[in-house]
């Protein structure tokens, strides 16, 4: 064979190596040892444990050979200014316990082992299995519980949690990361999450914020951390958006949160705030007696389908006028109340309609993140809020999407796994609602169409 035209060969991986050594029967007789019980696969002295030491050990030796520039006992070792010089004992943690190494030491003291650092102290992806733990939603107790029982690796809270904050600063960086100058949508809401403020915990709302790119794609674009609602606080959030490069929006969907329009309005002077239809028909059912519910549904159901808001307010006069509209006075008020902020959506033609009906795509997120944060009793500051928020986020989407890979090779018919919760989602029929933005908003679409 021409070497010349030989392709290079693609490195194997570890489980390829364990599985050839399975399938030659290598391995039969470590094998026959464990269906033996003659010693444990994990624990302190179990076998993988024992077989992380060895390799690693191996690989220190190796690195001091490298370093020195001759192997151990070669006879040319007089030669050399440098030599062997014992070795020290340390413990290290790792994906599968803690692990007693002997570290070889060289007599001039230059060595420097790279595969395990000087001052380290965990090794083998420990840290990622720690903050994938904490993303999942387990406290710090909770993590540290678990290295113990299942690792025999102790670590104490403060060193897990400093782990967890190595991330704040990849943290930051998301949420100062530049937007794009057009979001047609975005779509806010919020979750409540209780945080320690002096002495005192108190709850503050978590506001999400999700744009719709212009090709149709969601972004997770901040988190902000909040007390109280109010047009100063939407002011920042707005100006921190504005800030990172968004010059225009063109709809922003939300749940008449206090201030926002005025601060919107007061950014993108020509956006339009529109009131999820969902949360007002959700408002609107508050007070209503249970065995009411679906007759009261119906009875809206013509107001927010209406062709134009002369129609719906046809319509709601009708039921404000009908027997169902005088037991519920509420279900009124909460109507008349967001009238001026419901009323855009029906300026909009239908497929239009279908992409700004609902936050629900966002709030689809916030159930995930209420599970993810119910075993927190509370949060240090508004920082340890966004941390947990934006891991639980990633390791959502990461998750999916190890999901997806699996079910790539499956038929159509038999793939189970779910699509992308927010991040990367696409909006479903988006060229015929971007069509519809187009002839909506020309003068602002246009330009930013390729």
């Amino acid at each position: 064979m021409d070497l010349m035209t030989e392709e290079p060969q693609v490195p194997k991986s570890g489980a390829d190596v364990a599985a050839a050594m399975a399938a030659s029967g290598a391995l039969d007789d470590i094998f026959a040892q464990i269906d033996a019980g003659e010693f444990d696969l994990t624990g302190a002295e179990g076998f993988i444990p024992g077989l992380v030491k060895a390799a690693l050990e191996r690989g220190l030796q190796a690195e001091l050979t490298g370093h020195l520039g001759y192997e151990k006992g070669a006879p040319e070792a007089p030669l050399f200014d440098n030599s062997r010089n014992g070795s020290t004992s340390k413990t290290v943690s790792t994906s599968v316990g803690d692990i007693e190494l002997s570290t070889p030491r060289d007599r001039d003291g230059s060595f420097i082992p790279r595969l395990v650092p000087k001052g380290s102290r965990r090794l083998g992806g420990l840290d990622d299995m720690i903050v994938s733990l904490y993303a999942g939603g387990m406290t710090i107790a909770d993590i540290e519980h678990h290295l113990a029982t299942t690792l025999g690796t102790e670590l104490s809270r403060e060193t897990i949690s400093k782990i967890t904050d190595e991330v704040l600063e990849e943290v930051l960086a998301w949420q100062r990361r530049p937007l794009e100058a057009l979001y047609p949508v975005i779509y806010l809401d919020a979750l409540v999450v209780k945080v320690r403020d002096g002495g005192h915990v108190i709850n503050k709302a978590a506001h999400i914020a999700v744009g719709v790119d212009m090709d149709g794609i969601k972004h997770v674009l901040g988190i902000w951390i909040q007390t109280h609602e109010g047009a100063k606080f939407w002011a920042g959030v707005c100006a921190d958006l504005a800030n990172r490069g968004i010059h225009d929006v063109l709809i922003v969907c939300c749940d008449g949160l206090t201030g926002l329009p005025e601060a919107i309005e007061a950014t993108w002077k020509s956006a339009t705030v529109q009131t999820c239809v969902v949360h007002l028909i959700r408002a609107s059912m508050r007070f209503v007696n249970y065995k009411d519910r679906k007759a009261v549904a119906k009875a809206l159901k013509p107001i927010y389908t209406a062709a134009d808001a002369d129609a719906a307010r046809a319509e709601f006069d009708a039921f404000k006028a009908s027997e169902l509209g005088s037991k519920y006075p509420h279900a009124i008020a909460t109507w008349e109340s967001a009238w001026e902020r419901f009323i855009p959506f029906l300026a909009f033609p239908p497929m239009l309609r279908r992409v700004i009906y609902t936050t629900n795509s966002i709030e689809s997120l916030n159930y995930q993140m209420r599970k993810i944060i119910k075993n927190r009793g509370q949060f240090p500051n508004d920082l340890a809020v966004i941390k947990l928020l934006w891991l639980s986020i990633c390791n959502i989407e990461d998750k999916r999407a190890r999901q997806r890979a699996k079910d790539r090779n499956k038929p159509p018919g038999e793939r189970k796994a779910p699509g992308r919760l927010v991040e990367g989602q696409v909006v479903t029929n988006w060229k015929q609602a971007l069509e519809q933005l187009a002839l909506t908003y020309p003068d602002r679409i246009n330009p930013h169409l390729t």
